[in-house]
């Protein structure tokens, strides 16, 4: 049987070959490239997934009686090009300690102060001062006090941007996320700190990009792309510059946009020269990216965005981490707008732990047109039929889709839950 841990390590090729099978011999560590029904009845986001874990192959037999594998043929990577075969240990396992609804009433106002700081922070570099770590680290701890009570009601507004101030509130997601994420993966949280504050200064060397360059909403010259991509250059000077900084900050600031098959800058490092921390906040960093509104290019949905990510598990980004960055931010987030197969257009309420392409959704638009009364579904009475298939979701949509921002909802009073 093959070894798991080497196929995410990336010692085997998946070839085209595919084999049906029972799903009561299905084991850890195969790759299922087809199901025998719609995947978009099923709780999987991508078309083609590695079997993790027994409680992935429990989900298989739940949906399918016979599956398609794809054989793997063994290929030999050099030590210098291989990601970490057993990655860290998990060391904490979190509980929510109170409700998503009773942490929105705090995490609204963690979330302001925290866009102000890092907003405080931002403008402070572009007028050349240097980091405040003090705030920057009171900023961060705010934030993971919030996460550790309940990460969702935090987690959700990172999805309400404002385009003018997109680095800082790109730097401030980019923090969120991260430390989610490490609660996710069970880091501590002094790690959870330290992660956190990666995230909220990866990208201050965008600070000494001329405007010009930073705000083009074309292609970039390749003069232009250079002074681009020596952000990595100015946010390590920076960071070395400003007591009392740490040290996997400076390393993140310089490291992340290195990719795990040596094609990425400053240095080409190949995966074995890349920080736990820098292949963290490199996912996370892509995926808030794609996510947004940005200058160059309009946001995609997030579905399409993990997509992405999986796409690119094993050359861009460290497989091990994207897939368990998929895990964690799951199939439709609350605060997601969804298309369902009916055409009616809807947000997510709150999500389903246990069928997760099935959470509670308020239905508001068929199409571009409102519903005269907008109407709270839950997807999960399709598996009981008191809902027919038409209402799967068949696709994500970014924030102002269809005349739809959850800004709006939230200044409503609307509370999202996870």
């Amino acid at each position: 049987m093959t070894d798991f841990r080497q196929v995410k390590a990336g010692f085997y090729d998946k070839s085209k070959r595919s084999v049906k099978v029972p799903v009561g011999e299905l084991r850890v560590g195969m790759f299922v490239s087809r199901l025998d029904r719609d995947w978009l009845e099923t709780p999987f986001l991508m078309q083609g997934f590695l079997l993790e874990s027994q409680d992935d192959i429990d989900t298989v037999i739940d949906y399918c009686e016979h599956v398609w594998i794809d054989a793997v043929q063994p290929k030999w990577v050099p030590p210098e090009e291989r990601g970490n075969i057993e990655g860290p240990r998990r060391k904490t396992t979190y509980i929510n300690k109170i409700s998503a609804q009773d942490e929105h009433r705090q995490a609204m106002g963690v979330f302001r102060e925290a866009r102000r700081l890092t907003k405080t922070l931002v403008d402070d570099i572009r007028l050349g001062g240097t980091i405040n770590n003090d705030e920057a680290k009171a900023t961060v701890k705010s934030c993971v006090d919030s996460i550790l009570r309940n990460p969702d009601a935090l987690l959700w507004m990172t999805k309400i941007r404002n385009q003018d101030n997109y680095t800082a509130e790109h730097c401030l997601n980019v923090c969120i996320l991260a430390i989610a994420f490490g609660r996710h993966l069970g880091m501590s949280e002094a790690e959870l700190e330290k992660l956190g504050l990666c995230g909220l200064l990866h990208d201050v060397g965008k600070m000494r990009i001329p405007p010009e360059v930073l705000n083009k909403p074309g292609k970039l010259t390749e003069k232009e792309w250079k002074q681009m991509s020596a952000h990595v250059i100015h946010g390590r000077n920076l960071l070395l510059a400003s007591p009392g900084v740490a040290n996997a900050a400076v390393d993140v600031a310089y490291s992340h946009h290195e990719r795990m098959d040596g094609k990425g800058y400053p240095r080409k490092l190949k995966s074995a020269g890349i920080s736990e921390f820098s292949r963290i906040i490199s996912i996370v960093d892509a995926y808030d990216a794609m996510t947004a509104n940005r200058c160059y290019a309009p946001a995609i949905p997030t579905t399409q965005a993990l997509k992405i990510i999986y796409k690119d598990r094993g050359t861009h980004f460290d497989e091990r981490l994207a897939l368990a960055f998929i895990k964690s931010v799951g199939l439709y987030p609350p605060g997601s707008i969804v298309e369902l197969k009916n055409g009616l257009i809807g947000l997510v309420l709150e999500g389903n732990k246990r069928y997760r392409h099935l959470p509670k959704v308020i239905l508001l638009n068929q199409g571009s047109e409102p519903l005269q009364k907008e109407k709270i579904i839950d997807l999960a009475q399709i598996e009981a039929g008191k809902l027919s298939k038409e209402h799967l979701i068949r696709d994500t949509m970014p924030d102002g889709s269809h005349g739809i921002f959850v800004q709006e909802f939230r200044n409503k009073g609307l509370v999202f839950k996870g």
